[in-house]
């Protein structure tokens, strides 16, 4: 019987002439080296002759004419050709691999997580000791501070008006005309710290954009209107009361411990008037809703509160209720005002429902934008607006609740 040589289907590397010559002893010019049939199993095997080899069930190459077969049975299994077994093993690398792959993406997404809240934690006690400060000075600085960041905020807005998510239900106004309003809710905190009212300037400026938006060239659309509307309403007009609860209201706070102990040099006792206090009880609680109601809802929410933000839900809304009056009680104490416990209570309340409305408004013009930040100014946090989002409302709520209870 002819020696024959019974190659497989793994990767073939070239082997020396020597080791795959026929024995010596059994040359013969008229024998034939006899192959059997490659299945397709083998099909990628390689072989190199001088003349192409037919595909039929045997193929006879004469030995004289030394035909060279480079090829290697290069076994991965103790069973060659076992395609059952080679596929499982094929199947279980892949799974491994997608298992791999899955543990190396979720460490991925916990490490950007972790630098993010890092992020978050390093610019929020930055932007809360600036804050601190700049409400202790109060005054110019404090209506100069607020200026520049109505300014930020009311550009976001509309940014926001006119991006495709919800430019595609809507008419946005015209660029020119959103950059002016812009400025006009800049100048409003101003003009309140100088006359001390914003009914006058809230009047003229939505006079002098709504004819604006009449005149111009094509057809004025009522969704130009009511979206300008609504931004000098929601960017300049509420920013407003927190100038007139900090400069407004210069009725000292006579048995707060700290202004008996506070510098002549930094206006003595006289500095904590009610709408210091009351502004800095507010800052406070609303930060507390806003840390609260996310370490409660990470830790116990379960149900949602509603469908514009689905990441809040009842569980984090109601633990943000208690640290926000848990802190008004705290500071309402220590500060001296308000004085009763029902009081403090309800300040705290409305601090806590304020910060949530504004919260929840900007989220929903956001799901409407189809974004998830209102920009990227600040690292970890995004834009001006998701910051001072939940102050927006808050400020005409702190300002009446202290003019209907008195100071």
């Amino acid at each position: 019987m002819a020696p024959f040589v019974e190659v497989c289907r793994y990767k073939p590397v070239p082997l020396s002439l020597s080791s795959l010559c026929t024995c010596p002893c059994r040359f013969s010019p008229r024998k034939s080296l006899t192959l059997p049939h490659f299945s397709e199993k083998y099909s990628n095997l390689g072989l190199v002759e001088s003349k192409a080899l037919s595909r039929s069930r045997f193929s006879r190459i004469p030995v004289n004419r030394r035909v060279i077969i480079t090829a290697v049975a290069r076994a991965e299994s103790n069973q060659i050709g076992d395609d059952g077994n080679s596929k499982e093993e094929h199947s279980r690398d892949q799974e491994e691999l997608e298992i791999i792959e899955e543990d190396s993406s979720v460490d991925d997404q916990k490490q950007k997580s972790r630098s993010q809240f890092k992020k978050r934690v390093i610019f929020g006690i930055g932007i809360g000791l600036s804050v601190g400060g700049i409400v202790l000075a109060g005054g110019w600085v404090f209506t100069a501070a607020l200026a520049a960041a109505v300014l930020l905020s009311a550009r976001e807005y509309f940014e926001l008006v006119r991006s495709k998510g919800i430019a595609q239900g809507m008419t946005p106004p015209p660029r020119y005309l959103s950059r002016v309003c812009s400025v006009i809710c800049a100048l409003m905190p101003i003009l309140t710290l100088y006359f001390g009212h914003i009914d006058i300037s809230v009047t003229s400026a939505a006079f002098v954009v709504a004819m604006a938006l009449l005149l111009q060239r094509g057809n004025p659309r009522f969704s130009q209107l009511s979206s300008t509307m609504f931004g000098l309403f929601y960017c300049g007009y509420l920013p407003c009361f927190w100038v007139k609860l900090r400069c407004g209201l210069t009725a000292p706070v006579l048995n707060t411990g700290i202004g008996t102990s506070w510098p002549i040099i930094l206006g003595g006792q006289a500095h904590w008037t009610v709408g210091l206090v009351a502004i800095l009880i507010s800052f406070c609680g609303i930060i507390a809703s806003d840390t609260f109601a996310f370490l409660g809802g990470k830790a116990f929410g379960k149900t949602p509160l509603i469908s514009i933000s689905p990441k809040k839900t009842w569980e984090g809304a109601l633990a943000g209720l208690v640290g926000c009056i848990s802190i008004t009680i705290l500071l309402s104490k220590s500060l001296s005002w308000p004085q009763s416990l029902v009081s403090i209570i309800a300040f705290g309340v409305l601090n806590f429902f304020g910060s949530v409305f504004g919260d929840l408004t900007e989220s929903m013009i956001k799901r409407d934008a189809g974004v998830k930040d209102s920009g990227s100014l600040i690292p970890g946090h995004g834009g001006i607006l998701d910051r001072v989002d939940s102050y927006i409302f808050t400020g005409a709520l702190a300002y009446s609740f202290v003019r209907l209870h008195g100071v």
